[in-house]
Formats: C-alpha cells, sequence, structure tokens
C-alpha cells in the first residue's frame, strides 16, 4: 500500500466501525426497519469506497509500478500474463 493510502483507508475503516456500531445501536432501540436500511446501504457505499482505493493503490503501486522498486515489499516478480491474471483476480474478489 501506498504510504499515502494508509492513512486515509485508517480513517475511512474507523467512520465505518462507527457506522457499523450505530447500526447495532439501531437494532438495540428497536429503530424503523427502513432507517436502518438506509443506514446498511450507507456503511456498503463506504465499504466500496475503501475497495476502489484499495483497488487503485494496488493497480498505481504494485501493477503499474511493477519492477520500478516501488511495488509492495511483498509483491512477486511476475510476468505481464501473471500482472494480468492478477488483475482479474483483484477485480474478481471485490466484485463479489
Amino acid at each position: 500500500m501506498q504510504s499515502e493510502t494508509k492513512p486515509n483507508v485508517q480513517k475511512r475503516l474507523k467512520r465505518i466501525a462507527g457506522q457499523v456500531a450505530g447500526l447495532q445501536k439501531m437494532i438495540d432501540e428497536d429503530r424503523y426497519c427502513v432507517d436502518v436500511l438506509t443506514q446498511v446501504a450507507a456503511v456498503r457505499s463506504a465499504l466500496d469506497a475503501v475497495g476502489v482505493l484499495l483497488l487503485t493503490d494496488h493497480i498505481e503501486g504494485c501493477l503499474v509500478g511493477h519492477g520500478t522498486g516501488s511495488e509492495h515489499h511483498c509483491a512477486k516478480a511476475m510476468s505481464q500474463n501473471e500482472l494480468l491474471e492478477e488483475v482479474r483476480t483483484a477485480l474478481g474478489r471485490f466484485l463479489r
């Protein structure tokens, strides 16, 4: 993960954790179902935004930057076909 991405992701995940805690409170308080569903949609949207941020970071830093020394320290050497397969895998996991 690129250094500028990590604090942004951490901040977003803390906010999402607060939203999930709020959902639990709404259930405990027996709030109206439509209001709870609205908050579920907000959490899902926030998670999707984190996923897009991570996926973009991966493509920019690990795949486009592959072989430049800027990729993640866990990245292994890959051919172009292997890099394309990694993109397919990452997209497939994210879009499930």
